[in-house]
């Protein structure tokens, strides 16, 4: 263990945080019971990074301890009970205190929930996943605000390595989870792995398969919320996680070349937009929508001597399949898959428009197709430009402000962001005294086709005239 001169006394710590630590001491001294506050909040308190909660361990019960412990409190909070894990929670204004009693743990090889018993803070620190989550600040009498750091883990922090307390194939064969979050934190803390601790994940990556679905892509998505999630995605893919959990994306890598014409390398590319988007959206559906909006390539990927290699219609298929990878991730079966669906089905709708011959019908159906998602689309379209030529990135980017310019300029005209039919279907059968039918439907097309070639305006009274004129066309009388 190494001496340094961290203690609490050194850290930004708020008022509610204060009065937590305070009254886990109170309660440690009442009841000659060692407590301390660990893991991912003295983590955060050395990196400077905002806290939300304070995980605390007792030598003892740590149900019983959180309950005299909010018992100090005024008004008192409501203390949750986790009696399953040992563990129980509350809340101080918005931040989240738990507790559990310091433990050891022994697992079995097809279960990553462990045989728990009774420990000492020795034993719980072990157990740890990373050194830099094994860190305890003393909450007792005798050396209060103290850390203790049986494993260095101030040291790595100051280096930014992730690495395991223990040998790292027992850490990660215990519970597999701690692969995913290793590269979870050196993505979010812009840390590296120490060797041993990455070539341990590649030889134990077949250990996820005993891990759920949920919780993989819970850890999945935090690595795509991260500043630059590239890092994290390509550590998944260099480690052989990402073939095991998303095969979809990892069939994008790789170029080929035949007759001398090549194409790009499309998981690099894809891992490129992410990052680019990042910036401008921490939107999480948005970033999805990023990873998958070329996932249809490797499905189309054609050559022909005229034109090398065409991905026709991956757009397309990209869209389906996002239901189907939705579905195998455990992700939402509802509008945020529908968002997800259309982003990719529409991604290349905009650069199609990045030409100075753009007509206003084009700019029309855009808005009519994209709706209320028109920004995340040109976001994501924007995103999509990865050449590494200056002039061209300035030109394509300059192009797509033109367009941002149109799209407003129509909006502000025409208001097809969210079409509603000026004239109803109930109207045209009332008019007509028809019941539903499939005239009914040709009519309303009609209406909306002219409204977005701009033959007349999206207003009542036009589509009205107009439905008369077509509908004599239809053969239609009034009734």
């Amino acid at each position: 263990m190494q001496q340094h001169n961290f203690h609490l006394s050194q850290f930004n710590v708020t008022e509610e945080e204060q009065a937590v630590l305070n009254a886990a001491a109170a309660v440690s001294k009442e009841q000659g019971i060692e407590s301390y506050a660990v893991g991912g909040y003295v983590r955060d308190k050395i990196l400077q990074r905002p806290t939300k909660d304070i995980d605390i361990v007792c030598v003892g019960s740590g149900i019983e301890f959180a309950k005299k412990v909010a018992a100090q409190f005024q008004p008192k909070p409501t203390v949750t009970v986790f009696k399953n894990f040992g563990t129980a929670m509350f809340k101080v204004n918005e931040l989240e205190v738990e507790f559990v009693g310091a433990r050891k743990e022994s697992y079995e090889r097809n279960s990553r929930k462990p045989f728990v018993e009774e420990g000492s803070l020795n034993d719980d620190q072990n157990r740890r996943d990373f050194t830099i989550n094994a860190l305890a600040i003393s909450l007792n009498e005798n050396n209060f605000g103290e850390i203790i750091d049986p494993f260095n883990g101030i040291e790595d922090i100051a280096n930014k390595i992730i690495k395991t307390p223990l040998e790292p194939d027992i850490t990660f064969s215990d519970d597999p989870l701690r692969m995913m979050r290793a590269i979870r934190f050196a993505t979010q803390l812009n840390f590296n792995i120490e060797a041993a601790t990455l070539q341990s994940i590649s030889n134990n990556k077949e250990r996820v398969s005993i891990l759920s679905q949920e919780r993989i892509t819970d850890e999945l998505n935090k690595i795509i919320l991260a500043v630059k999630p590239s890092i994290g995605l390509k550590l998944l893919y260099d480690t052989g996680l990402l073939q095991i959990i998303f095969p979809e994306m990892v069939a994008l890598q790789g170029a080929q070349y035949v007759d001398g014409k090549g194409h790009k390398d499309n998981f690099y590319h894809t891992l490129q937009v992410l990052d680019n988007l990042a910036p401008n959206s921490d939107d999480l559906w948005l970033r999805w929508a990023a990873i998958l909006h070329d996932i249809g390539k490797p499905a189309t990927k054609r050559f022909n001597k005229k034109q090398g290699w065409t991905f026709h219609g991956h757009e397309v298929v990209g869209a389906r399949m996002v239901t189907l990878i939705f579905k195998k991730l455990k992700l939402p079966q509802n509008q945020k898959l529908k968002y997800v669906e259309k982003l990719v089905l529409l991604h290349l709708r905009p650069i199609a428009l990045n030409k100075k011959d753009i007509t206003d019908s084009a700019i029309r159906r855009i808005l009519f197709d994209a709706g209320d998602d028109i920004e995340d689309l040109m976001k994501l379209c924007e995103a999509d430009i990865t050449t590494k030529d200056a002039n061209k990135l300035q030109r394509y980017l300059s192009n797509f402000e033109e367009v941002r310019r149109k799209l407003k300029e129509l909006e502000e005209k025409d208001q097809i962001r969210n079409y509603q039919p000026p004239v109803s279907g109930e109207e045209i059968m009332e008019h007509y005294n028809l019941k539903p039918s499939r005239v009914v439907g040709d009519l309303k097309n009609a209406i909306k086709e002219a409204i977005l070639e701009g033959e007349i305006g999206n207003n009542y009274e036009e589509a009205f005239k107009f439905m008369l004129e077509k509908g004599k066309e239809f053969g239609l009388i009034k009734k």
